[in-house]
């Protein structure tokens, strides 16, 4: 594969600067730091050339098959491959941008939503896109297996009850009237063709680009699929062709990008990131809320000391997340607040900013009889400040009584097997943005796997009434309800939301972070 054999070098032109990567260099970045200010005009988009771009990868667990994929570059990859539903907008009409659709229309009573395929819409082989490959691909994550992330579609729609009542047009029954669901179907839904069971390089596909190799740890090319429907929705993709190589740590992408071998380097670390600001040729950009990465960490309730609220408040309480901002992130992210959701319109800004006091988590693990209480906190340094985070966290529960200790996998090994995963008695986690609601109907309600014991009907009755609530005012008091129960009693630790920090050479114009890197507008100006 083309420039595949260059990591080696790559990755030795990262080496001089590595040893900058600890958690230890402290400082905060002001605003005019954040990012480097955009052109004063942006040029008229215009078609060819290759984009190189880099991310973190997961070496040989790398897969194409993104419903089992590990790491957020097999997402990304295929997000370029496969088209989607739509993209999460805030701003836009409906909070959805939609791509591969036309539109969803909602019933007035909110037990039927209509999904309308665009006309023309057509896969790589010719064949024409059509309602069944949408329905196809709504019930893979469930008959082919997927990462809990994919599969909101198929638990709050009764899709074995769909209708398809024309080739363009498909009929979706909720499971209970939800007004939010928009936004579930579009997440992370990919179209691919109906009967699809495996993923391979020469599968047909839909998306902006068609992939033309990939190999697991080192990269992937593209080249601009003309027939990509999103064509009418927004003009690109404008781009010949696409690299997307795999180079592990965030300064040597630093460098790869300031020697001339990439344009794009995804997910820098804070370092890396200041590193390139003082590179006057190149930019760094921040994405703004609410496309920020939530970082995470669960305490399982089937592991005794996490079922007793004191010990979990205790852990909530021990963690600095200023310092984390600044030590790790360098002040660019945002503090957590033991909530998902963060600027999405459901998001409970209206609680207690919880703060760092050491001394009260103290007092509740002697309260609740877990002094010296021993744990081992499992991460890996699967987004840039993960794993760092988890270092800073183990050195703060020390300082308040816990025998803690890291236990560190590998890139890409974390959620390789999910199983094992939820199993763990403490363990990191990461998540792209999502709404707060959706985000925990998802991931929380009635005890998911991904929950870590974590079940509450009353809290999952609260979500449903915010979620069918055709009353703004209904709705919004559930929701805070529903957010204020787990602020105070739920088991996951999120101390800060991490923006995509990424840098460009200034040729590179049109790449959106919404919520993984989308490809589809970018061009070389």
């Amino acid at each position: 594969m083309r420039h595949a054999l260059d990591r080696r070098s790559l990755l030795r032109s990262g080496a001089a600067f590595a040893l900058l990567g600890g958690v230890a260099l402290v400082g905060c970045s002001s605003e005019d730091e954040q990012s480097s200010p955009a052109p004063a005009t942006t040029p008229t988009p215009r078609r060819g050339g290759t984009l190189r771009a880099a991310f973190v990868g997961g070496g040989a667990a790398e897969t194409l098959n993104f419903l089992k994929g590990p790491t957020p570059l097999d997402y990304v990859r295929a997000r370029c491959a496969h088209g989607a539903l739509g993209i999460l907008d805030p701003a836009a009409e409906d909070g959805v941008r939609y791509e591969v659709l036309e539109g969803i229309d909602a019933a007035d009573d909110l037990s039927v939503y209509t999904l309308r395929v665009r006309s023309g819409a057509t896969f790589t082989d010719g064949s024409p896109l059509t309602a069944h490959d949408v329905l196809y691909s709504l019930n893979a994550p469930t008959t082919l297996g997927a990462l809990p992330f994919l599969k909101p579609p198929a638990q709050n729609f009764d899709l074995a009850a769909a209708r398809v009542t024309d080739d363009r047009t498909l009929e979706l029954p909720t499971r209970a009237p939800i007004a939010d669901g928009r936004l579930i179907l579009c997440q992370s839904t990919l179209v691919f063709k109906d009967g699809t069971t495996a993923f391979t390089a020469g599968m047909p596909t839909c998306g902006p680009f068609r992939l033309t190799a990939f190999e697991a740890g080192q990269g992937s090319t593209f080249v601009r699929n003309d027939d990509y429907v999103g064509v009418a929705a927004g003009g690109g993709p404008y781009l010949d062709g696409l690299e997307l190589r795999t180079i592990a740590d965030s300064t040597a992408r630093a460098n790869a990008l300031t020697g001339g071998q990439i344009d794009f380097a995804g997910d820098l670390g804070p370092v890396a990131a200041r590193t390139l600001e003082s590179n006057g040729r190149l930019r760094v950009v921040t994405s703004e809320l609410p496309y920020a990465t939530l970082l995470s960490f669960a305490m399982n309730l089937s592991f005794e000391p996490f079922a007793d609220v004191r010990v979990r408040q205790a852990f909530k309480f021990a963690v600095d997340r200023q310092a984390i901002l600044d030590t790790v992130l360098f002040g660019r992210g945002h503090l957590g607040n033991d909530l998902p959701g963060l600027g999405f319109t459901d998001y409970a800004d209206e609680l207690e900013q919880r703060p760092y006091d050491p001394n009260r988590a103290r007092a509740l693990l002697r309260d609740a009889g877990a002094e010296g209480l021993e744990v081992s906190l499992t991460t890996a340094p699967e987004i840039s400040g993960m794993a760092e985070t988890a270092t800073l966290f183990v050195e703060q529960l020390k300082e308040v009584g816990v025998s803690a200790k890291l236990d560190q996998r590998p890139t890409g090994q974390l959620f390789s097997d999910f199983a094992a995963y939820v199993q763990l008695p403490f363990a990191a986690s990461y998540s792209p943005p999502v709404p707060p609601l959706s985000s925990y109907a998802s991931t929380r309600a009635g005890g998911a796997p991904s929950a870590f014991g974590f079940n509450r009907p009353d809290v999952d009755e609260l979500v449903v009434k915010a979620r069918s609530a055709t009353s703004a005012d209904e709705r919004r008091a559930a929701a805070v309800e529903a957010q204020r129960i787990q602020w105070e009693e739920g088991n996951q630790i999120i101390p800060v939301f991490i923006p995509s920090i990424n840098g460009q050479a200034p040729s590179v114009q049109g790449i959106v972070d919404d919520p993984f890197t989308n490809f589809s507008q970018a061009y070389l100006g």
